[in-house]
């Protein structure tokens, strides 16, 4: 198995942990930061990424058993999914953005960080890992 396979696979696990830990740290209640974000995007986060997940597991284990198109086919919606992730994921940073304004109220806190250094570092490191991917996935790496 090549370095860069390897990477891929390692990235893998790391947008599971992700796509779980993001639903963990807000399903319960409304989570921490300034703004709340809604449960219908955190939903598409963890459905996306679900079904990402799987897709994408179906093209990287069993893709030389499939035919060229089933796998691309399977390749290319998997990537799509990852976007929607990376996309849910960044809008989900929203609510740690500053505001202002007679109403505006401070940042709520959470036991898991203080502040947004664990959503910056888990929802940028998607972003960075699914270009890993879609990288990979153009230049035939897996």
């Amino acid at each position: 198995m090549s370095t860069e396979v390897s990477i891929v696979y390692v990235l893998t696990a790391l947008a599971a942990l992700v796509v779980v830990l993001t639903r963990l740290r807000l399903g319960r209640d409304q989570g921490a930061g300034r703004v709340y974000v809604g449960r219908t995007l955190l939903n598409v986060h963890t459905g996306s990424g679900v079904l990402a997940l799987a897709a994408w597991l179906v093209f990287l284990l069993a893709g030389d058993s499939l035919s060229d198109n089933t796998e691309g086919l399977i390749g290319i919606a998997a990537l799509a999914l990852w976007w929607v992730v990376v996309v849910s994921g960044l809008l989900i940073l929203v609510r740690w953005l500053p505001s202002s304004g007679r109403h505006a109220s401070g940042g709520k806190e959470d036991t898991w960080s203080e502040g947004p250094g664990l959503s910056v570092l888990a929802h940028v490191g998607m972003l960075v890992g699914v270009c890993v991917f879609t990288w990979a996935y153009v230049t035939s790496v897996v």
